[in-house]
């Protein structure tokens, strides 16, 4: 008897095997999978693929309390709050892991990046999301995206960003930026022809572009610029006055405008009237800093200069992406996050809102399942490989000897064979062992002779 088949191993390869009664025991077989389930796209638990990825996505852009509300209405399932947490924050854990692995494959391969755009927007800032316990923690984003210049009123240029996306991370500076090298080669940083770099003035931000793109157009926030400046005129001219407003205006349109407005503004502070402020030893500290502030950075508040070339003078696109990738979801009442949940919400913002889910989404079925064979294969090797546990010798009780003659047990009797097979006598009969003949009668009887 035999017996011959095909089985798949947990890598999809298929593997003849062939039984025979000749065979002493059944080979070890390793765990398997249905080899559909990669072709249907399945998920591992309890939802189908189609249920699967519309509670990731629910639960990326809505709150998962809504989520449940959302799962109910569309598909008529009732889940646990706990369920749709549970199922998001293991597909954005899944895209982390893969943005990750791509970062190392960048790394190890180094393969050249692809083509980027002619001008192309790179900013980046923090924005603040309360942990459990009271703490707060700053997450970072990154946007990147393309410069367009585009007719504005009375047929004046003006530059557009486009095609924005993201990259958010709960990180320091230094594992920020470098975290951060998988988006910028996807798009193209190393190689687009010009990189505006529009940021405040912060230090890390300045780290970042050193590593990322060092040759970078780097562009001073515009209204970063003039909040200096209102800290500065504020101790002279008051808070919220005419003077105050006037004076602004005036220096606002000549940095922006004038061919030399940033050493015109810097002359404009030197000549603020310190001696009429409440406090002028204050003001002019404040002053101070602020003519050191933009001394170190005239070649960034250049702007009459970068709107000429078509370039982006304001971040208000990474102002923007701080509250649409981080603070929307995650600064909502009431809400408190684990550190480690928070990695795997933002990264399934980033790609919600850079409207990139249909193109991401393959990719984090894939590692899922990966992941969730990797799982089935270690739980299989954890059984299988257990050493068998070893006898242990336990010593027999001691027994007190007496010197009393013990009488051995009765012995019992053989059991008798059987005296009738098959309705006839054995020679253990009585009839045989007596000597009976059958000859002899007496009235028609038979007796033994």
């Amino acid at each position: 008897m035999a017996a011959s088949g095909e089985v798949f191993d947990r890598r999809g390869n298929a593997h003849d095997w062939t039984w025979s009664a000749a065979t002493p025991y059944a080979p070890r077989a390793e765990p398997v999978f249905f080899p559909l389930d990669e072709e249907l796209e399945l998920l591992p638990g309890e939802l189908s693929a189609t249920l699967a990825q519309g509670v990731a996505r629910l639960g990326t852009k809505l709150p998962f309390e809504q989520a449940v509300a959302e799962v109910a209405f569309f598909w008529g399932v009732e889940l646990e709050e706990t369920t749709v947490r549970r199922h998001t924050e293991a597909a954005g854990a899944a895209y982390v892991a893969e943005q990750t692995a791509e970062l190392e494959r960048l790394e190890r391969e180094q393969p050249p990046a692809p083509a980027g755009p002619a001008v192309q927007y790179l900013s980046a800032d923090g924005a603040m999301v309360p942990l459990v316990a009271g703490e707060w923690a700053e997450v970072k984003t990154l946007a990147i995206g393309a410069v367009v210049g585009r007719p504005g009123p009375q047929g004046v240029p003006e530059t557009q960003t486009t095609d924005l996306s993201y990259f958010s991370r709960l990180a320091d500076a230094e594992t920020f930026t470098h975290q951060a090298y998988v988006e910028t080669h996807r798009r193209g940083t190393e190689t687009a022809t010009v990189v505006c770099a529009v940021q405040d003035g912060a230090a890390w931000l300045q780290g970042l572009v050193d590593v990322l793109r060092p040759d970078a157009v780097r562009i001073l926030d515009f209204p970063h610029a003039i909040e200096h400046l209102t800290a500065a005129a504020q101790p002279v001219f008051g808070t919220a006055t005419p003077e105050l407003k006037a004076w602004l205006d005036e220096q606002a349109h000549t940095l922006k405008h004038a061919a030399d407005g940033a050493r015109q503004v810097l002359t404009a502070l030197g000549k603020l009237p310190i001696q009429q402020a409440v406090d002028p030893t204050a003001a002019a500290e404040v002053r101070d800093r602020t003519l050191s502030y933009f001394t170190k950075r005239l070649p960034q508040v250049q702007y009459a200069k970068f709107a000429t070339a078509g370039y982006p003078i304001g971040s208000g696109s990474t102002e923007s992406a701080n509250k649409i990738v981080v603070e929307a979801r995650l600064k909502g009442s009431g809400m408190h996050w684990a550190r480690a949940h928070v990695d795997p919400l933002v990264a399934l913002r980033t790609v919600a809102c850079a409207n990139r889910w249909t193109e991401v989404w393959p990719c984090i079925t894939r590692r899922l399942r990966t992941q969730a064979e990797h799982q089935r294969h270690s739980r299989w090797q954890a059984r299988h490989s257990r050493p068998i546990p070893t006898p242990i010798e336990v010593a027999a009780p001691a027994v007190a000897v007496s010197t009393r003659q013990i009488s051995p047990p009765p012995t019992r009797p053989a059991r008798r064979s059987k005296s009738v097979v098959n309705s006839r006598p054995t020679a253990l009969h009585p009839w045989k062992r007596f000597g009976y003949d059958p000859a002899h009668r007496v009235n028609g009887l038979r007796f033994p002779g």
